[in-house]
C-alpha cells in the first residue's frame, strides 16, 4: 500500500514530475499557497458551479427541441461526465506541461465549446460543442485547480481544500442566477455566448497556478552557448588572417579586403544567426521530447506498471464507491427544476431556487467539515463515511416529500452531506501519497464522472416510462449505499487476511 506523506514539505521543480527535494518550502501552507487556493475556487465557480447550474438550460432545450428527457439530459450529464472522465488523460497533461499550461488551455477549450453550442441546430449538435468540447476543456482546468491545492498544504490540506472547492457551492448560486437572467432577458443562446467570454477567466486562474519553484530550465540557448560560438567564430579570425595574406601582396590588397569587410561581416552575421535559432529549435525540441517522455512513462507507470495505483485494494474500493456516489448528487441539479414543476411549486421555487439551497449549504458544509476533519482528534474518513450516509439518507427521502418547506429541507441536508467532496483529495492523499495525487484523483473523479455521465439519462428514462422520477433516486440511493458497504467492508477483509497471515507464519514456526 502507498504512504501518505503528509509531514514531508516537498520543493516542487518546474516539470511538474521532476525529482522532488525533500527540504520545506516556505510557500508551503503559507504565502502564494492561498493564492492557489483562490484561483481554485474560481476555477470550482466557473467549472463545477455552471454544470451545477445547467438545470435552467435544459428546461429551455427542452422546449426549443421538443426531444425526450432522456435524450435531452445527455447534454449536460456528457459535460459533467466528460470533465471528470478525463481525468487519467488530464493526468498525463499535467505530468508533460505542467499544471498551469493544462488549465490555461483548458479554459480556452471550455470557452470555445460554449461560443460554438450557442448555433446549435439540434441537440446531437450540443452533444459535441457542449457535452465534449466544453467538457474536455472544464477537466482541463478542472484537476490541475485540486492537485495544485494537495501540493501547496500539509497541515491544513482539507481546510484549504474545503475553501477551494465551496467555489462549488458559490457557482452553483451564482451562476443560476446568472443563467436565469441571460436567458430571460437575451435567450439561451445568447447566454451560452457570453457565458463562454466569461469561462476565459479560467486562463487566469491558471496562471496563478505556479510551481512552488523555479525549474531547472533555465539555461537560454543564447547564453553561454552563443558567447562561446562567438569567441570560437570563423568570421574575425579568418579576417585577419585574410587581412595579413594580402597585406603581404601590397596596398591594392589592403584596400579591397578593407573594401569587402562589411559584406563578410554581414554575412558572418547573419550565418551565425541562423545557426543559434537552429540550435535553439533543436535544444527545445530535445527538451520537449524527453519531457513528454518522462511525463508518459510516469503516467503509464502509476496505471499500468509495477508502481500501479490497482495494487491499492483500499484505493480500488474507492474507485468502486465513486462509480455510483456522484450520480446521486448529480440529479437532483438536473431535474429538480422539473420536479417543482410537476408539483405545482414553481412561484415559491422561482422565490428562492431549491438548487440554490443546495448551494448555499455547500458552501458552508465543506468548510465545516474541512475545520473537522483538520482536528488532531478526529478521524478523515469517519467525517467523510458520516457525510455520505447522510447523504444517502436524503436521496431515499426525496421522492416522499411533495411541499416546498420539505423539498427545502431535504435539499438543505443533501447540500450539508454533499460537503465531503472537500474530503475527497484528503482521503485520496492519504492512501496513495502526494507523489501519486494527480494520478490517483484522476481516476477517482473519472469514476465520478461515470456516474454522472449515466446518471441524469438514467433518471429521464426512468421518468419517460413511469412518469415518475421517485425510481430514479431509490435505485441510485440503493447503488450508492452498496458503494458505502464497500468501503467499510474492504479494512474488514484486509484485517482479516493480516490475521490469517499471521497465524499461518505461527503455525509454520
Amino acid at each position: 500500500m502507498y504512504t501518505s506523506h503528509e509531514d514531508i514539505g516537498y520543493d516542487f521543480e518546474d516539470d511538474p514530475k521532476d525529482k522532488k527535494t525533500l527540504k520545506s518550502h516556505p510557500n508551503i501552507d503559507s504565502g502564494w499557497a492561498w493564492m492557489v487556493v483562490l484561483s481554485s475556487f474560481f476555477v470550482h465557480i466557473l467549472i463545477m458551479g455552471s454544470q451545477m447550474a445547467l438545470g435552467v438550460l435544459n428546461v429551455e432545450w427542452l422546449e426549443e427541441f421538443h426531444q425526450s428527457r432522456g435524450l435531452t439530459a445527455w447534454v449536460s450529464s456528457l459535460s459533467m461526465g466528460i470533465t471528470l472522465i478525463v481525468g487519467p488523460f488530464i493526468g498525463l497533461f499535467i505530468n508533460t506541461c505542467g499544471c498551469r499550461r493544462t488549465a490555461i488551455i483548458g479554459g480556452l477549450v471550455n470557452s470555445l465549446g460554449w461560443v460554438l453550442s450557442a448555433y446549435a441546430a439540434n441537440v446531437h449538435y450540443l452533444f459535441i460543442t457542449f457535452g465534449v468540447t466544453a467538457g474536455f476543456g472544464s477537466g482541463m482546468a478542472y484537476l490541475p485547480a485540486v492537485v495544485m491545492v494537495g501540493r501547496y498544504f500539509q497541515k491544513r490540506r482539507a481546510l484549504a481544500q474545503g475553501l477551494s472547492t465551496t467555489g462549488t457551492g458559490f457557482g452553483t448560486f451564482l451562476m443560476t442566477v446568472l443563467l436565469k437572467y441571460l436567458c430571460a432577458e437575451y435567450g439561451w443562446r445568447n447566454a451560452m455566448f457570453i457565458q463562454g467570454a466569461v469561462s476565459l477567466n479560467l486562463c487566469v486562474c491558471g496562471a496563478l497556478m505556479r510551481p512552488l519553484s523555479p525549474g531547472n530550465e533555465r539555461d537560454h540557448p543564447g547564453g553561454k552557448d552563443a558567447q562561446v560560438g562567438l569567441a570560437h567564430s570563423p568570421g574575425s579570425k579568418s579576417s585577419g588572417q585574410l587581412g595579413g595574406a594580402e597585406e603581404k601582396g601590397g596596398r591594392p590588397g589592403i584596400e579591397e579586403t578593407l573594401g569587402d569587410l562589411p559584406g563578410q561581416a554581414c554575412q558572418e552575421k547573419a550565418g551565425h544567426r541562423q545557426n543559434m535559432g537552429a540550435f535553439r529549435v533543436l535544444k527545445t525540441a530535445s527538451r520537449l521530447t524527453r519531457r513528454v517522455k518522462k511525463g508518459f512513462r510516469d503516467w503509464y507507470s502509476g496505471y499500468f506498471g509495477a508502481a500501479s495505483l490497482f495494487t491499492n485494494r483500499m484505493f480500488v474500493a474507492f474507485i468502486f464507491w465513486a462509480l455510483f456516489a456522484y450520480s446521486s448528487f448529480v440529479i437532483p441539479f438536473i431535474h429538480l427544476p422539473e420536479i417543482v414543476n410537476l408539483y405545482n411549486l414553481s412561484e415559491q421555487n422561482d422565490v428562492f431556487p431549491l438548487t440554490s439551497i443546495i448551494a448555499i449549504v455547500h458552501i458552508f458544509a465543506k468548510v465545516a467539515l474541512g475545520v473537522v476533519a483538520d482536528l488532531p482528534c478526529i478521524s478523515v474518513w469517519n467525517v467523510f463515511l458520516m457525510a455520505n450516509f447522510t447523504l444517502v439518507l436524503s436521496i431515499f427521502i426525496l421522492p416522499l416529500v411533495h411541499t416546498y418547506a420539505g423539498l427545502a429541507v431535504i435539499c438543505a441536508l443533501i447540500g450539508f452531506s454533499s460537503g465531503y467532496f472537500s474530503l475527497m483529495p484528503v482521503v485520496t492523499e492519504d492512501l496513495v501519497g502526494i507523489e501519486h495525487l494527480a494520478n490517483a484523483y484522476g481516476i477517482i473523479i473519472c469514476a465520478n464522472g461515470i456516474s454522472a455521465l449515466l446518471g441524469p439519462p438514467f433518471a429521464g428514462w426512468i421518468y419517460d416510462i413511469t412518469e415518475k422520477y421517485d425510481f430514479s433516486f431509490y435505485i441510485c440511493g440503493l447503488l450508492y449505499m452498496v458503494g458505502i458497504l464497500f468501503l467499510l467492508i474492504q479494512p474488514c477483509i484486509q484485517i482479516i487476511e493480516q490475521s490469517r497471515k499471521k497465524y499461518m507464519d505461527d503455525t509454520h514456526v
